[in-house]
Parts: structure tokens; C-alpha cells; sequence
């Protein structure tokens, strides 16, 4: 039995339909809410409620478990994340009832710059996470990658809604920062075949697309994509922090944070040769895999992601 935590957000739900297609048994965390829960459509999944502060009850989850795939995260919610809470104390139990549950394997997916000592809160704390999962004694492979794209991505989706709505586009510094933008379905190729790769045990891997390039560029590329031409802003960075906090507060569903605006506060870039030479595939390059953007009507879509209702954590 395979543990996903996370199996809501945009990781999870790839990952989950991808292990169930190889046949794999598979139960996500829920933590406890209200609201009906985003699980992939027509996939069979088991489905545990609990929260990452609750010991027994992660504990009662992981029942026959022998892997997890920890994907959980509060960085989407922006300002109203407590990600101290969430990423590293809620990693810090999980990790430990995994020992006590003797979990055989532990995957954990975190971002390129990670560390305890970054200056940037959200790589602090996920740099923090990845300590408690090496120091719980549980076989573990951490996944530090690039900016993540693909259907109902937080990248490229995000950009389609902003240049939809907005006639100025702000980018950070000229938008010369380089990334290095990593399909979905690649990542989670590398995550299912890491299981039957010794040598990914109990390492760190640093993982990015076949490509890195200005940011600019990818502004660029998702206007051509979506027939939106806009003009482009440069804005210093504590400038665009305010000016992002402010949005954030008057449009509940703006789908920037302060946490995007510490990604793109520097090169955030690996060996572009990474998935190739670990895993023996060649990653799709960022230009070929957005058909997830074209045929919408991105102004209609713009209004209803920027001021959907998003709910409280």
C-alpha cells in the first residue's frame, strides 16, 4: 500500500492516476474539512482523515502503508499559510510515524535552493522538513525541483489568468532571473521509478527540465500561447512584495504569493542534463507540453480564478 499526502493539490493528483494506472493500492490523506475533496475523477483510491498534528491518527493511516509520497504543503495559500506548521512541523510527524510504523520508503518533494541556512522563509522551512525526514531513519529520496507546470498548474496557468486580466504585466528584476520549468507527468515518472532504484535510496536529488531560461521568456512564451500580448513591467523586489501582498488582499483567488516572488529573487537551476542521467528519459521542454492553455476563454477564466472564494485553511 502506497500513503500520498497532498493528494488534493496538482502533484498529487498526477502521481495518484499514474500509480494507479501501474496498478499500484493507493490511499491519500485528507486532512479534516467541509469542503468535498479535489481527488482525481474516476480513479479508486482509499482516502484516511487526519491532519499532520495528529499523531494517532497518521499512525492509524499508515496501516500496511510501505511507502509514502509526501506532497503536502501550505506555500499555495500565500498569506494565510502557516507554513512553519504545516511543511515542517507537520513533516516532522509524519516522518516519525513512519518510523514508528516502520514505512519501508519516503519520498518527499521540495524545491530547488532548499536549506536550513536560505534566506528565503518557504526554502528555510522545506530545507527544515528534509532534516526531519533524514535524521527519522526511515530510506528516504527527497526531490528538490525546478518550477512545476501542467494542468491546473500554480506557473503557467497562474501567468495565462494575470496576462488575461491585467494590461501590464510586472515582472522582478527585468525578468532575467532564470528558471527551469519541469512537466508534471516528468516528475512523477521519476517519483514511481525511484521505487525500483536502489541507488536513489537516502539521497537528495536536484531535479529541472531539459532547459533553463529567462523568466521574461516564459511570459513570452504562455502570451503566444494564449493570443494575449501585454506589456512588460519590471519592478524591484520589495516593491513587487508589497504590491503582491496587497493583491493578494483584495483578490481572494490571486494566484501569486510573496513565496513566488522569493522564486524569483534568484536562479532557481540544476544540470539540465538531471532526469536524463538519473532516470534514462529526456524531459519535455516547456514550449511543447502547454496544450492545457489553448482553446479557453482566459478573460472568463481570468474573472473566475482571481475572485473565486477560496476557503480558510
Amino acid at each position: 500500500m502506497i500513503l500520498v499526502t497532498g493528494g488534493t493539490g496538482f502533484v498529487g493528483r498526477a502521481l495518484i492516476r499514474q500509480l494507479v494506472d501501474n496498478g499500484q493500492e493507493v490511499r491519500t490523506l485528507i486532512r479534516p474539512s467541509p469542503r468535498t475533496p479535489n481527488l482525481p475523477r474516476g480513479v479508486p483510491v482509499e482516502v484516511a482523515v487526519a491532519s499532520l498534528n495528529d499523531e494517532r491518527g497518521l499512525r492509524a493511516a499508515m496501516r500496511g502503508v510501505d511507502v509514502i509520497y509526501h506532497l503536502a504543503g501550505a506555500e499555495h495559500l500565500g498569506a494565510r499559510a502557516n507554513i512553519l506548521e504545516i511543511d515542517a512541523r507537520g513533516t516532522y510527524n509524519l516522518s516519525m510515524a513512519a518510523a514508528e510504523m516502520r514505512v519501508r520508503r519516503f519520498f518527499y518533494v521540495s524545491h530547488l535552493g532548499a536549506g536550513r541556512s536560505s534566506y528565503y522563509p518557504l526554502l528555510r522551512v522545506k530545507g527544515i522538513a528534509e532534516e526531519h525526514i533524514r535524521r527519522s531513519g526511515v530510506g528516504h529520496t527527497i526531490f528538490r525541483t525546478g518550477l512545476l507546470y501542467g494542468p491546473e498548474d500554480h506557473f503557467s496557468t497562474a501567468l495565462a489568468s494575470l496576462l488575461a486580466f491585467f494590461p501590464l504585466f510586472i515582472i522582478p528584476r527585468d525578468g532575467e532571473v532564470l528558471i527551469q520549468p519541469l512537466w508534471i507527468e516528468d516528475l512523477v515518472t521519476a517519483l514511481i521509478w525511484s521505487l525500483d532504484m536502489p541507488g536513489t535510496l537516502n539521497q537528495t536529488l536536484d531535479v529541472g527540465g531539459a532547459e533553463y531560461f529567462p523568466f521574461r521568456q516564459a511570459v513570452e512564451i504562455v502570451e503566444e500561447t494564449i493570443g494575449k500580448k501585454r506589456s512588460l513591467v519590471s519592478l524591484g523586489l520589495p516593491y513587487l512584495r508589497i504590491l503582491t501582498v496587497i493583491m493578494e488582499s483584495f483578490m481572494p483567488g490571486f494566484p501569486f504569493s510573496t513565496f513566488w516572488v522569493d522564486y524569483l529573487s534568484y536562479n532557481r537551476t540544476c544540470a539540465v542534463d538531471s532526469i536524463s542521467r538519473l532516470f534514462g528519459f529526456l524531459p519535455a521542454r516547456f514550449t511543447y507540453r502547454l496544450d492545457h492553455l489553448k482553446g479557453i476563454d482566459w478573460n472568463r477564466a481570468a474573472w473566475k480564478t482571481l475572485f473565486r472564494r477560496v476557503p480558510k485553511n
